[in-house]
Formats: structure tokens, sequence, C-alpha cells
């Protein structure tokens, strides 16, 4: 059974196959064999369509020596490759402590979870740390297991919070979910998402829909009655923009219900949508909320869970137990990543560049047939690409097409959803580079 993509292009297109065959660096089609040759295959992995020589601040370059602005870095990249002072103080931590195993305490990773406690609003301050997204996810739905006595959990269709058993149950893509997935968790419960654009609900706009999308959350946890925790990404990563007004319907109905309320910021927190965390634009506070990805500074692995002080209450059990929890290294990383973030102004400078961005895409794209809806927050913003405005049919093969035709320009992102053009610059981009990018883009998608 074929199954459309949406978590980025495919690796297995027709397109794909074109680019390959374009490629006449042999170095480059050399490693690439290689890499095929040697990884297990899986979509939207490998095979590869570009190897990677060195990375820079915004910059990729390749064995052959032509380079890339990149507006993917899956999300890692919010301070930029190679930062000067994260090597710099990588390389002392290395002269120092280099590992610590987990019943022994450390002052550098003591120091960030305080540090991550003080940031966070309200009165979420208990830390742990994991290697990746997908575990924080895990942990998140462990503590509301056992602060609510409950097992089940209720997310969102198109959804992704990772590709562990747990974290692909509650997520809601088939590339994660289906097939080899299964048996997935059982009580993972599923509504529809907010989209206003492709509102699942059938409703033209905001203005009208009475928030559809927030009852069926509050109906879902009345019917079922007894729901762990909501888990949601506050902004959908595609990216999509929740409605005014639907965070503090979820709020409620949580409160309403006795479920947890957990939001997954790996991709959107840390500034990229131009603020620290993305649910402070709705104006609300989570339970628990999962950090990763830029967390590392581009360098290193770490995401980290942020909860309630009083949902600290799995000191009898393991709830992550990871050999790297502690890790003095890439505690140096997240600390110093933080340390960038906030002296920098990169949250700022995220929402000033995003709002340039996001008017010039709308000025320059305002007559395209083919553009159905541009929408972000911050530095993380989307085009999509359809068949026309009118049926809103989403154009896959177009939007291939452009990324493309992009990536032989100079400017490499991702595909969303299938057709989502998703644009998600380091904070630290120059404004001519972001020019300079934009307009790339702009001219591939009005070539037709």
């Amino acid at each position: 059974m074929a199954l459309t993509h949406t978590e980025g292009e495919s690796n297995r297109s027709a397109a794909r196959a074109r680019w390959q065959a374009g490629q006449d660096h042999d170095p480059s089609r050399d490693l690439l064999a290689r890499d095929a040759d040697a990884f297990l295959h899986q979509s939207l992995s490998s095979p590869c369509v570009l190897t990677i020589a060195r990375a820079e601040g915004i910059w990729i370059e390749d064995l052959a020596g032509r380079r890339y602005m990149d507006f993917h870095g899956n999300s890692v990249h919010h301070i930029g490759y190679r930062h000067p002072r994260l090597v710099a103080a990588l390389k002392a931590q290395l002269d120092d402590l280099t590992f610590s195993p987990r019943r022994f305490a450390n002052e550098v990773a003591v120091e960030l979870a305080e540090r991550l406690g003080q940031m966070a609003p309200g009165d979420l301050g208990k830390v742990l740390f994991t290697t990746g997204g997908s575990d924080a996810n895990e942990v998140a739905l462990k503590i509301a297991r056992a602060a609510t006595g409950r097992f089940k959990t209720l997310s969102f269709w198109d959804a992704f919070h990772g590709a562990g058993f747990g974290a692909a149950s509650v997520g809601g893509e088939a590339t994660f979910r289906s097939h080899i997935a299964g048996p997935l968790l059982p009580g993972a419960e599923h509504v529809a998402p907010f989209h206003c654009y492709r509102c699942p609900y059938g409703h033209a706009g905001p203005e009208n829909c009475g928030l559809a999308c927030a009852n069926m959350v509050d109906y879902v946890l009345g019917r079922e009655g007894d729901v762990a925790a909501v888990i949601a990404e506050p902004m959908r990563a595609v990216p999509v923009v929740p409605p005014p007004g639907f965070w503090a319907a979820v709020r409620a109905a949580c409160d309403r219900h006795g479920a947890l309320l957990i939001f997954d910021e790996i991709p959107t927190g840390l500034g990229k949508t131009g603020r620290d965390f993305a649910f402070q634009h709705d104006g609300v506070i989570p339970d628990i909320v999962t950090l990763g990805k830029a967390l590392g500074g581009a360098m290193l692995p770490i995401a980290a869970v942020v909860a309630r002080r009083d949902l600290d209450i799995c000191g009898d059990f393991a709830i992550g137990h990871y050999t790297h929890e502690k890790n003095p290294l890439t505690a140096r990383a997240a600390l110093t990543t933080l340390d960038i973030l906030r002296e920098e102004g990169l949250a700022d400078r995220a929402a000033e560049l995003g709002r340039r961005a996001m008017d010039r895409l709308q000025t320059a794209l305002a007559g395209c047939a083919h553009v159905g809806d541009i929408r972000g927050r911050g530095l993380m913003f989307g085009v999509e690409i359809v068949t026309d405005r009118e049926s809103r049919s989403p154009d896959p093969a177009r939007a291939e097409a452009i990324y493309y035709r992009c990536l032989e320009a100079g400017v490499s992102f991702k595909i969303s959803a299938g057709s989502v053009l998703t644009l998600s610059p380091p904070l630290v981009i120059e404004v001519a580079d972001l020019d300079r990018a934009l307009a790339i883009v702009e001219s591939a998608i009005l070539e037709g």
C-alpha cells in the first residue's frame, strides 16, 4: 500500500531520481552510493539527497563546494551551525568533565535544569533530560499516567511527536504509525487538528466556526471520561497557527475533565516563533512542556521535560533512566545555547524577521494562482502549493518541483503536509541572506 508521506519530500519519487541522475560530481555520487549501501533505508532519510562537507552559520557546503542556505536544519540550528562560542564552550568542557553517571550530581547539568525552570512560566520547574524528543514525550506521558491514574491520551491527526512506539501512538502521521509500526499503545485517541485553511469540520474560517476543533477536544474528553493527557504541538510545525482562543478553550476543557495538557515544543520552542515558547503567544501554560532539537545548539543531542513542580511524583519508578541523562557535555551545549539565544536577543530577532518575511511573501505571491496560503510565526513560516485557489487541492508534484528548483539555486528547506514549502531559517540569518533566499523561493514558485 502506497503512503502519502506528509513529513517531507519523498526520497523515492521520480523527481528525486531525476535530481540524482543530474548530479555530475563523482566524489558526491560515490559518497551517496556508499551511504545508501551502508545505512538501512527508510522514508525521509537514506537514500540521501546531497552530501555535506561543512556547515557554518546558515550555510551547508557539499563535497563539490556548492553552498546552500539551510531553511530546514531538522529544527536544530536556531543559533546557526558551528557557533564559535559554543565550539569554545565544548572544547573547555572536554578538558573538564566529559561524563557523569546518572546518580552523581554535576554542576553543569544542575545549572541547566535550574535555568530551564527559571525560563518556563508559571509553576513549570522540575526537569528531566533525555537524548531525544521522542523519549521526552514518552517521559511526559508516563508522568501524566502517574498523576492521573489513567492511561488514555488525546492528540491530533497529522501531528508528529517522535518515532518511538509511544510517541508514534500519540502522533498522527501514517508514515510513523501505520503498517510495521503496529500494534500501537491502547487508549491513544485522536481528533482532527486545528487548521483554518483546511478546516476538517468544513467551516469557512475562524470568524464563524465557534472553535469547532476545540469543542471536539472537550467533547471527547467528556465522552471518554478518563483521559490522562492531551498532548499537542502548540503551533503545528507544518506550519499551522492555532486560531485565537483555541488553546484557552482546550486548557479549560482539560481542567474541567481532569486531563493534563502537554505541549511538545521540540521544533517550535527556544525563540523560533518569536517567544521563548510558542504557547506564550496564546496566553496559556501547560502542565508539562517538552523541548529538544535546537537545545543542543546543532552540535549535540539533548531534550528536556519541564513539568509542574507538584508533578514530581514518580520517585519510586524509573521514567527515563537514560545513560546520558546528566551528561555534562550535552548540558554544556544546552546552557551555552540558552546564553546565546538570550544575549543575542534571538527570539525578538525571529519575531522581527518573521514579520518581514511574511509581508514580503504575501506581497510577491499575491497574484499566484498556485499559492493557497502563506502562514507562520516568527522564523517558522510556509507557503502552501495548490492546483488552484478555488479548489484548494494540494499539489505535491508542483511543490516538489519547486523544492528542487530552489535546491539547485542554493536554498534547502522541507516540504510538509505533502505540499507546504516549510521555511525555517536560523535565527542568526542576516537580512540580506533572508531576502536573497526569499527571492529564490518566490522565483521558483512563480516559474510555474
